[in-house]
């Protein structure tokens, strides 16, 4: 058995109830694709930077909700306030993250590309259930990593 990662995201909603749905495995795949995925735009040349630029440029999906994200543990004030600004409309970080599950699933590419991170579509899925369940009481989410 694998030891799981000290890496892990976060996902925080402003509604009146604790969240039901929950992450099945380790978070840390999820955070690392978040992470290469802004990444790209800065000429990151990772298999998971890769597969976003499929995502995002040939595919047209649009995944600025995922890319909404910070540390969880703010070193300094201007952090804090970072933190306050990561809030965001629950609907569509559900739907980013639902069509980059399917994509991941459906291309033979992005299979490829992401062979390393088998269970990334699964965590995609999961974090679009929790921002669905968001979107349905009308609140908020907020995604954060720790590591």
């Amino acid at each position: 058995m694998t030891e799981p990662s000290p890496t892990v995201l976060i996902v925080e909603t402003s509604a009146d109830e604790e969240c039901p749905v929950e992450f099945l495995g380790d978070s840390a795949e999820l955070v690392y694709f978040l992470s290469f995925a802004h990444a790209e735009r800065y000429g990151a040349d990772h298999p998971l930077a890769k597969a976003s630029a499929i995502m995002k440029h040939r595919l047209g999906l649009k995944l600025g909700p995922l890319l909404k994200f910070g540390d969880a543990r703010p070193d300094d004030p201007g952090e804090g306030q970072l933190l306050e600004s990561l809030w965001q409309e629950a609907q569509p970080l559900a739907d980013s993250a639902r069509q980059a599950a399917e994509a991941l699933e459906s291309t033979p590419e992005l299979r490829e590309l992401t062979g390393g991170f088998p269970e990334l579509p699964e965590r995609l899925r999961e974090l679009a259930s929790m921002a669905a369940w968001a979107a349905e009481r009308g609140a908020e989410v907020r995604l954060t990593y720790a590591i």
